[in-house]
C-alpha cells in the first residue's frame, strides 16, 4: 500500500470527539459544483491556495486535498500554533474563489501566484489591500526576503504591498547525465552561458541508429514572461489603475530582442523542434530518456526524483518506468553573459490577508511565522525553494526528501532571481506574449524583430480592447 493511501486511509479512520457541553461555533456551508460536503466553521482560521499544481496533487473521496500542503508545511503550522484551528483547502477541491465569495465566506489567508493572480482574481473578489501598516506592526520585514520576489509582489500592488512572498517554484535546468555520459559531452554548469548552451544543444541533437536524441527545450512563453533581464512591458501612465485605452506597452526595445534572438536559435536547430519540456521525463515525445536538456520548474524535480508527495495518484508507475531513461542532473538555467548570475524572475507564491477577514490578528502571526526561519527552513527540508535565503535554509534544502539525496540541487540557490522594475505607475494585464514565440516564430516563420513588433502593434492592443469590451479590468 502506498503512502497515499495509508494517509487516506488514515485520515477515514481518524474520529473526533466533542465534549457533549461543548458550545458548537456557527459554520457556513460552501455549495460547489462537485456536491461534496464542505464548511468554514467562526472559530477555523481558513487558508485557501491555489495555483501550484501539488497541492492538488492528493485527493480524498470527499475531493478535498489537503495532504501535500500538511505535510510540506501545514502539520508544522499546527503545531506551531497548538491553539489555532487552521482549516486548510486547495482550489477546486472542492471549492473554488467563486464558491466561497457566493457563500459570503472571506479567507483568512490566500496563497496564491501574484503575478497574474492579483489582477486577474483577488483584487476582483476584494481579497487584497495594502497590509503595508500591518506588515509593520506585525514585525514582517520584507527587507530580509528574496528581493525579486518582493518587488514582484510590489509590481501588481498598485503602489502599495498587497502579499508576503512565501516560496519559489524555482526554474532550473535538467539534464539527462545518460545522453551526456553516452555522447561525451561535459555536464551543464551553473554560470552556463546560453551560447555554451546552444553549442551543447547542437552537439547532443543527433541519432544513434533508431533513437533519436534532442537536445534542448525551454518554454517560450516562461523565457519571455521570467526574462532574465527584469523587463516589464508595460509602460508608466499618470496613476496607478489606468483605464484599458490609457494602457501603454513596449516589447520592442534592445533588451527583448535580446532575449527573444537568444531562444530563436535553439527553434532552428534541425530536427530539435520544440514540443514541450515535460519531454525531459514524460510528453509528447514518444519514448522518455531521448532529450538532454530541459528548463523545468522545481516541482518537476521533486516529481522526476521520485518524491511521490509530488506524483499524482495514479501517475506512479508511468514514473516509475520513465525513470528508467533518465538519470537527472540539475543546474541553473544559462544566463544571458559570461559572469552574469541572473536567473529567471521569481516563481514565487505569496500570502494575502482579505480586509474583510475576521481574524487579522492570527493571520498575520502565521504569516510570519511562515516567513520566518523556522518556517522557511522547513519548506525547504521538503524540496521547496524558499524566499528567506539564510545558510541554515540553504543547507537544510531537500533533508526531509530521500529522493532527492542522490542528487546535486545546488544549483536551486545558485544566482539571483531577476527583478523586475519600472513598474510604478502601470496596471498589469495578463498579456498573449506567447503569440511572439509560439504564433509568429513557429507557426508564421517570422523573424524575432518582426514578431516583437506585430505583437506590441496589433496582438496586444486588439487583446487589451478584446478584454475591456468582456468587461474585464486586468
Amino acid at each position: 500500500m502506498t503512502g497515499k493511501a495509508l494517509a487516506l486511509l488514515a485520515l477515514a479512520a481518524t474520529v473526533i470527539t466533542v465534549p457533549a457541553d461543548a458550545s458548537a461555533a456557527a459554520c457556513t456551508d460552501i455549495p460547489n459544483k462537485y456536491n461534496k460536503p464542505f464548511s468554514v466553521c467562526d472559530d477555523e482560521l481558513f487558508v485557501f491556495a491555489a495555483n501550484y499544481k501539488p497541492f492538488e496533487g492528493t485527493v480524498d473521496a470527499n475531493r478535498q486535498g489537503t495532504r501535500v500542503f500538511d505535510e510540506v508545511i501545514g502539520n508544522r503550522l499546527r503545531a506551531a500554533f497548538p491553539n489555532v484551528k487552521i482549516k486548510y483547502a486547495t482550489w477546486d477541491l472542492p471549492i473554488r474563489y467563486e464558491d466561497i465569495k457566493k457563500a459570503g465566506v472571506v479567507p483568512d489567508i490566500v496563497i496564491d501566484d501574484p503575478r497574474t493572480r492579483i489582477d486577474r482574481d483577488l483584487e476582483p473578489l476584494g481579497w487584497v489591500g495594502d497590509l503595508t501598516p500591518s506588515l509593520q506592526q506585525a514585525g514582517i520585514d520584507l527587507g530580509t526576503l528574496n528581493k525579486a520576489a518582493v518587488e514582484l509582489v510590489k509590481s501588481r500592488s498598485d503602489g502599495g504591498v498587497y502579499g508576503v512572498p512565501l516560496f519559489i517554484d524555482e526554474h532550473l535546468l535538467l539534464y539527462n547525465k545518460k545522453i551526456f555520459d553516452k555522447f561525451r559531452a561535459p555536464y551543464p554548469k551553473p554560470g552556463m552561458t546560453y551560447d555554451e548552451a546552444y553549442r551543447l544543444a547542437k552537439r547532443l541533437t543527433r541519432d544513434d541508429g533508431l533513437d533519436h536524441y534532442k537536445g534542448y527545450m525551454q518554454h517560450p512563453d516562461q523565457y519571455l514572461e521570467f526574462n532574465q533581464l527584469g523587463l516589464y512591458p508595460f509602460q508608466p501612465t499618470t496613476g496607478e489603475e489606468p483605464k484599458p485605452e490609457d494602457v501603454k506597452v513596449s516589447i520592442t526595445g534592445d533588451g527583448w530582442k535580446q532575449q527573444v534572438e537568444s531562444l530563436y536559435r535553439f527553434l532552428l536547430i534541425p530536427r530539435n523542434e520544440f514540443t514541450t519540456v515535460n519531454d525531459f521525463f514524460k510528453g509528447d515525445m514518444s519514448r522518455p530518456g531521448h532529450l538532454a536538456m530541459a528548463v523545468e520548474t522545481l516541482s518537476r524535480l521533486n516529481m522526476y526524483a521520485g518524491h511521490e508527495l509530488f506524483i499524482e495518484d495514479g501517475d506512479e508507475e508511468s514514473f516509475a518506468e520513465s525513470a528508467k531513461s533518465v538519470d537527472i542532473g540539475v543546474s541553473a538555467v544559462p544566463v544571458l553573459t559570461a559572469g552574469s548570475k541572473a536567473v529567471y524572475q521569481p516563481n514565487v507564491r505569496a500570502a494575502f490577508i482579505p480586509p474583510g477577514s475576521a481574524k487579522k490578528e492570527q493571520a498575520l502571526a502565521i504569516v510570519k511565522w511562515l516567513v520566518s526561519e523556522e518556517g522557511q527552513t522547513e519548506l525547504s527540508r521538503q524540496g521547496v525553494k524558499a524566499v528567506l535565503q539564510t545558510p541554515g535554509v540553504v543547507s537544510s534544502f531537500g533533508k526531509s526528501v530521500p529522493e532527492l539525496a542522490k542528487i546535486d540541487t545546488t544549483a536551486v540557490y545558485w544566482g539571483e532571481n531577476a527583478a523586475v522594475t519600472n513598474y510604478q505607475n502601470t496596471e498589469y494585464w495578463d498579456l498573449p506574449l506567447w503569440q511572439v514565440f509560439r504564433q509568429h516564430v513557429l507557426r508564421d516563420g517570422m523573424t524575432p524583430e518582426q514578431s516583437l513588433t506585430v505583437a506590441e502593434q496589433q496582438d496586444i492592443p486588439a487583446y487589451i480592447k478584446a478584454q475591456a469590451a468582456a468587461g474585464k479590468d486586468w
